[in-house]
């Protein structure tokens, strides 16, 4: 879908929420439907006096495994057929600026930055040729992971708990429409040390082939989010340290983990 490069954002004031466009440090609210008709409202708020939300409210977040081919050829993994994913549950979205918890469980947590496509028309079967009529735009995401409950039972891959704790799925600060995905790059930074950089050209699967084919399998809801899957450069956190995911076009996400 053809759009307007905008950002779009969600917020809370005053006790009640709303949304609206980022020009600058300054908000212009809007009402109406973010995915559809909106106008403005005449309000402008200053960014630093809101509280940022996710910046959808997703029925479902979708997470690529191996879906970038210089990971897969670090860690020595088969080239996959077709797209692998997991699921991120409800209460691991979490807003940015919000604190990362730590697990009660011990185990080493690890960040991993990644490219979201935010939904914005119902999908379902959908052709790769109409895919991207479907993507409203594109925000920043934190695949946070308890790495070592992965494949601590041999018998089991617990894909969905070392993936779904309480706030493991940082999301925003925008949806930026309008932008080309195959030109984006992912920045991660841990205490200000950059240790990711990696550009969205290198995916297995590209947006139009990740939203096509997943839409076979379940359908799509305006507002949900498929994370693009990471590439090299994952580590590990410790309480403190304050996590960035950056990509030009979209903005900065960050979060503190403990």
């Amino acid at each position: 879908m053809e759009q307007q490069q905008k950002k779009w954002v969600r917020f809370e004031h005053a006790g009640g929420i709303g949304f609206g466009t980022l020009e600058g440090d300054a908000v212009h609210e809007r009402q109406g439907d973010m995915f559809g008709s909106s106008e403005l409202t005449g309000r402008v708020f200053a960014l630093a006096g809101l509280q940022l939300l996710t910046p959808t409210e997703p029925t479902k977040v979708i997470a690529l495994w191996n879906n970038f081919h210089a990971l897969g050829a670090k860690l020595s993994l088969p080239v996959p057929a077709e797209p692998l994913y997991l699921l991120k549950t409800p209460n691991s979205y979490l807003a940015p600026g919000a604190p990362i918890r730590k697990p009660l469980c011990d185990g080493k947590v690890v960040f991993e930055g990644e490219l979201g496509i935010v939904i914005g028309k119902t999908a379902t079967a959908v052709s790769e040729a109409d895919a991207l009529d479907h993507v409203f735009g594109y925000t920043c995401a934190n695949d946070v992971t308890v790495a070592d409950i992965l494949n601590r039972d041999a018998s089991f891959a617990q894909w969905v708990r070392a993936k779904g704790f309480d706030t493991f799925c940082p999301m925003g600060p925008v949806v930026a429409t309008g932008l080309d995905p195959a030109t984006l790059t992912v920045t991660t930074l841990l205490n200000g040390e950059v240790r990711q950089n990696y550009p969205i050209s290198d995916m297995r699967f590209s947006v139009q082939q990740l939203v096509s084919l997943i839409s076979q399998d379940m359908t799509l809801h305006r507002g949900d989010v498929i994370l693009c899957g990471t590439s090299v450069g994952v580590g590990s956190m410790k309480p403190g340290s304050l996590v960035e995911i950056e990509i030009d076009g979209i903005g900065k996400l960050s979060n503190r983990f403990g």
